[in-house]
């Protein structure tokens, strides 16, 4: 295929008013090379619910040119070429990428995506038959490129767009996710307040939409200046078959950019050509907190201070129905926990998982379907470990360092899957059994009485008299002067493969309940 051919003749369109959210228009088959050609590169859309043909019109009118990143013909990049990636995965792949000259770190990363997006999707989609993908130069000005990806998958049930926008700052040599826009967290929970409000009577799943890195994945300014942001479909509820995006006025994106940001708006404002980038400093410019990412904004506590009372509270087999109480709860105290969910329970709920997550929880591996992992091969333990990682990828845009195994069963084989997935084992040292008493006052005074320094605290938010457990618990051990913690914070580092009790003093290996 060639790049510039297919993009060649992609009107600017004049922007409409006044800005919305716009759910867009449908395509299918052949998926985006048929619908790059016709124009909608930026599968912006329009809102009768078909695509037009920005290049000879059609009778449903021009794509909305508010929801459109800019488009930088391919040709104005000196020497820019084109990789496809190695067809050797479990379904056939046709998935393209630009090379730019002297941006290694972005080529590099380009690749990167699309093979985490095409693993993601054979993992967790089991009749998944195959994967399509393209790309655009959303601005290519002063040292700045942006690139966003755009992919269908194809699965038994039919398909399913998405996309992802990376930059690259030749100034640091640095790629940047697109929540690398913005200056700091704070600010994608102000973008997240503002896209909220401008999807206000769209079909979206309460809660779904969260600050995460997994959900503002796909970032790029329009003609205009402003702001888009785009989702994919599906991905804020499941009759979202289309992208939705939403529209931030520049005046109001202004004041969350960092500068990285501000400057791409810059660069997506300028005509290009014959565009180069001068070869990267080497060492240049050190990575911030990305945000989105909670790992690298959520405040953390040193509990390796003797006068510091740790206790991790931790949470199987979720999320579930009551899930979302439990979360209110836990903020009330300010109170981090750790959930080891599984597979099933994420399809089911992904907006509790972003929640979870963006709120400063830890999200841990608890297999797909909670079997005795000692009773399964090598084989059998990985294909139960390894797509919850990416479930818990694809919600939250982070990739898990803990697993839990059911009923706490592990054995060497378990150990070695789990050290090659990066997982390491966290068990417990205090039981409230709280799948065999169904009692919020039992499983309370179970809770407290166990709890000690560097306690790990097994309950299961399945259960809603566990969810009415919690403020006991919660009140009795701040009145005893505890700490709580996630179980990395508690931990600190640790090893993958390697199985933890508690912190401090090692323990033996607790009794294994049916639902643990």
């Amino acid at each position: 295929m060639n790049p510039a051919a297919e993009r060649d003749g992609l009107a600017r369109l004049p922007s409409p008013s006044p800005r919305r959210a716009v759910r867009p228009g449908t395509y299918r088959s052949r998926g985006l090379t048929a619908a790059l050609a016709a124009g909608a590169v930026a599968l912006a859309g329009c809102t009768s619910g078909t695509v037009a043909d920005t290049r000879s019109g059609s009778e449903e009118g021009p794509l909305d040119a508010a929801l459109q990143f800019t488009a930088v013909e391919p040709d104005a990049l000196t020497g820019l070429a084109e990789e496809t990636l190695p067809d050797d995965y479990a379904v056939p792949v046709e998935a393209e990428y630009p090379v730019i000259p002297n941006a290694d770190a972005l080529n590099e990363r380009l690749a990167e995506a699309l093979d985490q997006r095409i693993g993601t999707f054979t993992a967790v989609t089991p009749s998944a038959k195959g994967f399509e993908s393209d790309w655009e130069i959303a601005a290519a000005a002063d040292g700045i490129v942006g690139v966003r990806l755009a992919w269908t998958e194809q699965d038994a049930k039919g398909e399913h767009t998405g996309y992802e926008t990376h930059w690259y700052d030749a100034g640091t040599g640095r790629a940047a996710y697109s929540t690398e826009l913005l200056a700091g967290q704070e600010q994608l929970e102000a973008l997240n307040e503002l896209v909220l409000a401008q999807l206000e009577g769209e079909e979206v799943a309460d809660g779904a939409l969260q600050p995460v890195l997994g959900l503002y994945d796909s970032m790029a300014f329009n003609d205009d200046g402003d702001l888009v942001v785009e989702f994919d479909a599906g991905q804020l509820a499941p009759k979202n078959e289309e992208r939705v995006a939403a529209v931030i006025e520049s005046a109001d994106a202004a004041p969350l950019l960092s500068d990285l940001g501000t400057r791409a708006q810059e660069a997506s404002q300028e005509a290009t050509e014959g565009f180069t980038l001068d070869e990267a400093v080497e060492g240049g410019g050190e990575g911030l907190p990305v945000p989105g990412r909670m790992e690298d904004w959520t405040e953390g506590v040193d509990c390796t201070q003797a006068d510091t009372k740790c206790v991790a509270l931790t949470f199987d087999d979720g999320p579930g129905a009551r899930t979302p109480d439990l979360l209110d709860t836990l903020a009330e105290y300010d109170a981090p926990a750790t959930f080891f969910q599984t597979g099933r329970t994420i399809d089911k709920y992904p907006e509790t998982v972003r929640r979870a997550y963006a709120e400063g929880h830890e999200i841990g591996n608890h297999t797909i379907n909670h079997p005795d992992l000692t009773t399964l091969d090598e084989a059998g333990v990985r294909d139960e470990l390894a797509p919850v990682n990416e479930r818990i990828r694809r919600e939250t845009g982070s990739v898990p360092v803990l697993m839990r195994p059911p009923y706490g069963a592990t054995d060497d084989t378990v150990a070695e899957v789990s050290a090659d997935l990066g997982l390491a084992q966290i068990l417990w040292n205090v039981d409230t059994e709280d799948w065999k008493d169904r009692d919020a006052e039992i499983v309370a005074e179970r809770a407290i009485e166990g709890a000690e320094p560097g306690a790990i605290i097994l309950m299961h938010d399945i259960h809603g008299t566990t969810v009415d457990a919690v403020p006991a618990i919660l009140e009795e051990l701040t009145d005893q002067g505890y700490t709580f913690a996630t179980v990395s914070q508690m931990l600190g580092e640790t090893e993958p493969g390697e199985s933890y009790y508690s912190r401090g003093r090692p323990t033996l290996p607790p009794e294994s309940g049916p639902d643990a």
